[in-house]
């Protein structure tokens, strides 16, 4: 079984812990915006997974069957080898997600963050579709698919703890684990740090292939990546890169390029593309964070559509076996539509108006057609009135912000 929706609440929990931390060592690791942006895209990666997994469990259960070299029973010790093997497919398949255009375009989104907290292990990628392979040995070598879901999620919920500052190292953890201070080389753009360090709970990996590089004082990490994301829309921190390939895919003259182009190394690019449609890069000798100054009011109203957002995705999570998939696409659409919008809100976008407005209408008329609880109608009816009770504030906000941009128009 997985473990992972379970273990959200001590997540929040720790994320608390942290803030706090930050409250009183008095650091800046924390932008709502960023956190915000973050725990969006965990709460569609965990919708989306859900979605995608069936056909990728229907064949590992098909080679586990049929072909399983190796019977396994219960105990604790078999339980114990499918979680090392685990994290070694782990980490040839996050190396390869590293290193191949088409597994860096599902796992981009994860690295985005030019933060480092808890909220950032909370990024994950609703747009992987190959990752599923590396684990299929498993089948032949008889690990059965419930201890599979077990050790993986078990394998996931570690490598949260890791993304942190306020831990330094670890003395001889460090060379047998994954911990805080090898994590935050990883997440680095440093030229120094990329693509090293890919081992889920164990280093080992690392030391044995080649791929180890421990975090330097001198060179303390930048996150982030090198084509910045520059947007708080976690649609587009999903499919940037699958967009990119797209472009150069379909722009490129040869027909080899045209492939190459997916399934090459990560950044390369066809001569033709580099020379036509060149890419920004980030300069790290002048890195400052993407970052846009909105008022506490906007904050606090981006926070509240983020804990509605997070609400729903939540119940829908807890209940989806008990929903038809109409109603399952539904909440999706509506979730995805809710995120996009929330991250307007936080890029000033003058049209999230007419967004927020569109998104409660959906969820009034949910409310008053489909027989839901009463005390989750209570619960969004209470987000929708606060809300709602914000609107004139933020509208005049906004319309500020339109009358400065004619005014800037006029004068140019």
């Amino acid at each position: 079984m997985s473990y992972i929706i379970y273990a959200i609440p001590f997540f929040f929990l720790l994320i608390a812990l942290e803030l706090l931390a930050e409250h009183f060592r008095k650091t800046d690791y924390y932008r709502t915006n960023d956190a915000i942006n973050s725990l969006t895209a965990g709460v569609l990666s965990r919708m989306f997974g859900i979605l995608k997994a069936l056909a990728p469990f229907t064949i590992y259960v098909m080679l586990y069957d049929n072909y399983a070299l190796f019977t396994s029973g219960d105990s604790i010790w078999l339980g114990l080898i499918a979680f090392v093997l685990y994290d070694f497919c782990y980490y040839w398949n996050h190396r390869f997600g590293h290193e191949m255009s088409i597994l860096w375009a599902a796992h981009v989104v994860h690295h985005s963050s030019e933060e480092y907290n808890l909220t950032t292990a909370l990024r994950q990628t609703s747009g992987s579709f190959l990752s599923w392979i590396f684990y299929l040995p498993l089948a032949f070598l008889g690990v059965d698919p419930l201890l599979l879901l077990t050790v993986g999620s078990l394998n996931l919920i570690y490598q949260f703890w890791v993304h942190t500052r306020h831990i330094g190292r670890l003395g001889w953890l460090e060379w047998i684990f994954v911990t805080p201070s090898n994590h935050r080389a990883h997440h680095a753009q440093n030229q120094i740090y990329i693509d090293r360090n890919y081992g889920g709970v164990f280093i080992i990996w690392d030391r044995l292939f080649g791929s180890f590089q421990d975090e330097l004082d001198q060179e303390p990490p930048i996150y982030g990546i090198r084509k910045a994301l520059h947007s708080w829309n976690p649609i587009y921190a999903n499919t940037h890169v699958y967009q990119q390939l797209i472009k150069d895919s379909w722009r490129t003259k040869a027909w080899s390029d045209k492939f190459k182009v997916w399934f090459g190394k990560t950044g390369w690019r066809p001569a033709d593309m580099e020379r036509d449609y060149p890419l920004g890069r980030v300069d790290l000798t002048r890195f400052k964070k993407f970052d846009i100054v909105i008022s506490t009011r906007r904050k606090v109203y981006a926070l509240i559509q983020h804990g509605l957002t997070t609400f729903v995705g939540l119940v829908f999570l807890l209940n989806i076996t008990h929903l038809a998939l109409m109603q399952q696409l539904l909440i999706i659409a509506w979730v995805i539509f809710a995120s996009v919008s929330v991250g307007e809100v936080l890029a000033m976008k003058v049209a999230v108006w007419w967004l927020e407005v569109a998104k409660y209408l959906a969820l009034v008329s949910v409310l008053v057609t489909q027989p839901i609880p009463f005390w989750l109608m209570l619960s969004i009816s209470s987000f929708t009135v606060v809300s709602v009770a914000m609107w004139p504030s933020l509208k005049k906000e906004y319309t500020n912000i339109v009358e400065q941009k004619e005014d800037m128009a006029i004068v140019g």
